[in-house]
């Protein structure tokens, strides 16, 4: 990768947007891909995007392109950050292009039908790729505004964690490498399903107890549904475990908790997701999940009671009250009761 290519990023939603911009704080060139023109004029024009980052500079570094198949061609370092529905649909037709690409996915969901993570459907498309993960607590407004943050870019390439640790390394954003990319990707994907429970619990005003012992048993059931598919469980106490998991299960400015406090307040799903205008991943993951769960014989509580208020007509008191009746278990599953 040379210091004039161009670095892609492929989304122009909100996260697409500050990660654009931070390549080009760090002096990179970026093209960013979005499929629609109009979005695209938008931030050319006006050196924002008004619909998903409002009040957000886009850096002169940042050119909006809408032309895939000339994006990908130019650049060796690619930012998938399409929504997880639309990601296959978009890469299909430039796989073709993609040989030997360092392609590093940001999409925290799963595919519905076939319980594959984003980066494993990009392997699928362009099996001669470089393939990593991008995940952690990175809520896309407090990185445009300069909040102190830290991600984890996970992949068994090395070279590929260095390239991305190289262009995204600021003053304000810093990325740790693992080699679990599973796991940190599970983890990001997984952890959405909770940030709704936790935004009802918010604003059915349940008390910080309350939202404190859901957020361990989240991380708790979390781990061990990973690691029944063969992640390592120490990835879970890391920024793509723990540290995503609290993000999104304690701040507002999360999409998945909003839609969950939406719901506290009485809304139907549908309003819930109509008010947030944008993807919530956790309401898609949490089907999936559910049935795999099932499927595996892993024991997930708070994904069962999750799926039966949203789609069985139950409440949030009725499945915490099921959760303080059901059998105590051990506090953490990888560590014995005697300590050892």
């Amino acid at each position: 990768m040379t210091a004039r290519q161009p670095i892609a990023v492929l989304g122009g939603g909100s996260f697409g947007t500050a990660l654009a911009n931070l390549l080009a704080e760090s002096g990179q060139t970026v093209w960013l891909w979005m499929r629609d023109p109009v979005q695209a004029e938008a931030i050319r024009t006006q050196r924002e995007n008004p619909r998903y980052l409002k009040g957000i500079k886009v850096l002169p570094g940042v050119e909006p392109v809408t032309d895939l198949a000339a994006t990908v061609s130019a650049c060796e370092l690619i930012f998938v950050v399409l929504p997880s529905s639309a990601l296959r649909q978009a890469l299909q037709p430039v796989s073709g292009l993609l040989a030997g690409k360092m392609l590093v996915s940001t999409t925290k969901g799963i595919e519905a039908q076939s319980f594959k993570l984003m980066s494993q459907i990009i392997e699928e498309i362009a099996p001669a790729a470089r393939i990593g993960v991008l995940s952690g607590p990175n809520l896309a407004r407090e990185i445009a505004e300069h909040a102190l943050t830290a991600t984890v870019v996970a992949s068994e390439d090395e070279a590929l964690c260095r390239a991305v640790q190289a262009v995204l390394h600021g003053r304000t954003f810093r990325v740790y490498a693992s080699a679990d990319r599973f796991g940190a990707e599970l983890g990001g994907a997984l952890k959405n399903v909770y940030a709704i429970m936790a935004g009802m619990a918010a604003s059915l005003g349940m008390g910080e107890n309350t939202k404190s012992m859901l957020i361990t048993r989240a991380l708790a059931e979390m781990t061990r549904f990973a690691v029944r598919l063969g992640a390592n469980p120490m990835t879970f106490l890391g920024l793509a475990g723990v540290g995503d998991l609290i993000v999104t299960c304690t701040s507002p400015k999360s999409r998945n908790y909003q839609v969950g406090y939406a719901l506290g307040q009485g809304l139907s799903l549908e309003e819930a997701v109509a008010r947030l205008g944008e993807v919530a991943e956790g309401v898609n993951t949490l089907r999936v999940l559910k049935a795999k769960a099932e499927e595996l014989g892993v024991y997930m509580p708070l994904v069962a009671g999750l799926h039966a208020i949203l789609f069985e007509g139950r409440t949030l008191a009725q499945v915490i009250e099921a959760l303080m009746t059901g059998e105590p278990k051990t506090d953490v599953d990888f560590i014995s009761t005697s300590g050892f």
